[in-house]
């Protein structure tokens, strides 16, 4: 018994050293990592075993937060970054860049407004992502994801650096919430629970597919409806929660370090990993198209189809097309002029 006990207790070990051992150098980088959804996504990236370097940029309180995150006993060196003329050594190197920056829509604001700024800041940095980590892996979690992927397609092509398996829109929030309201009303364990999210990142271009809902529960169609309804608002629920203070930001970050988990994973060549992502596509008419997709060492893998639909989704479908088409058109617009 004492012998067999030590050999497996010996085996566990060699198990342990060998795999901490096996796992590649991966430096992050956070764009935007002094924000309300780069703080709490950088200490989630921090807790990330497969990251080696972690890298936080903003153009404020980086160094601060740097300092903080950068005490926490796990495997990542932590640099910070501060200002325009850091940008490089923050991106140098990167195997993977997500970006949160812009501002939150603020009182007076519009929805043009606010486009107008966040796209600014988009193109800016995705013009240094071109020239100094070309290769690397980008999560866009900046708003509007519908535009914002567009226009760092346009970009990266301008710099003849685009590689369309390497830029994905971060929509795994809409997945979050899918998967959180379907158990509450399924009365299953959200832990099980799987529910494929397609479209795009905004009201009603986000399409929950209930109908494959994993496991399958028996809810009528009129609470199939709500929780769809409540998915594609789900962000507006937290804003008027916070009373104007605030918008989804811990939950953000939290979807954020989930799909740059399941990108590492990829990179690292961890098989079957599969996320729902905005990225370019072929399987509607639309030019970019959040759906399943499997990751790899190349980014994406392969774009996987829609799966049968419900008549209710396939009405969705229809009804989403004509406004994430012109949320495309506003994006390349807006890095072509």
């Amino acid at each position: 018994m004492l012998v067999r006990s030590s050999a497996s207790a010996k085996q566990s070990l060699l198990r342990r050293t060998f795999s901490s051992s096996s796992v590649p150098e991966r430096k992050v980088a956070i764009l935007g990592a002094a924000g309300g959804i780069g703080q709490p996504l950088a200490l989630l990236m921090k807790l990330n075993p497969l990251v080696s370097s972690l890298s936080l940029y903003d153009i404020a309180n980086t160094p601060g937060v740097a300092a903080d995150v950068g005490h926490i006993n796990t495997r990542s060196q932590v640099v910070g970054y501060m200002g325009d003329d850091n940008l490089a050594k923050a991106l140098e190197g990167a195997d993977l860049v997500i970006i949160p920056a812009g501002v939150p829509r603020k009182p007076g604001m519009t929805r043009d407004d606010l486009f107008n700024i966040n796209a600014g800041i988009v193109k800016n940095l995705c013009s240094a992502i071109a020239k100094y980590c070309p290769h690397a892996l980008v999560n866009m979690i900046s708003n509007p994801v519908n535009s914002t992927v567009p226009i760092a397609a346009e970009i990266f092509k301008k710099a003849g650096m685009y590689d369309e398996k390497k830029l994905f829109g971060v929509t795994t929030l809409d997945v979050v919430r899918a998967k959180t309201f379907y158990a509450g009303k399924a009365n299953v364990p959200v832990a099980e629970v799987n529910v494929p999210v397609i479209g795009g990142h905004a009201g009603v271009t986000i399409l929950p597919l209930f109908s494959q809902a994993t496991p399958q529960a028996n809810l009528s169609g009129d609470v199939l409806t709500a929780l769809t309804k409540r998915t594609q608002d789900g962000g507006t629920e937290v804003v008027e929660a916070k009373a104007g203070k605030g918008s989804a930001t811990l939950s953000m970050a939290y979807a954020g370090a989930l799909f740059a988990d399941a990108c590492l994973k990829g990179l690292n060549g961890v098989p079957d990993v599969v996320e729902c992502s905005y990225v370019q596509s072929t399987i509607t008419e639309l030019p970019f198209f959040a759906s399943k997709v499997r990751l790899g060492k190349n980014g994406v893998e392969e774009v996987l189809d829609l799966g049968p639909l419900s008549d209710f989704e396939k009405e969705g479908l229809e009804a989403l097309k004509p406004e994430l088409m012109s949320s495309i058109e506003k994006g390349v617009k807006f890095a072509n002029q």
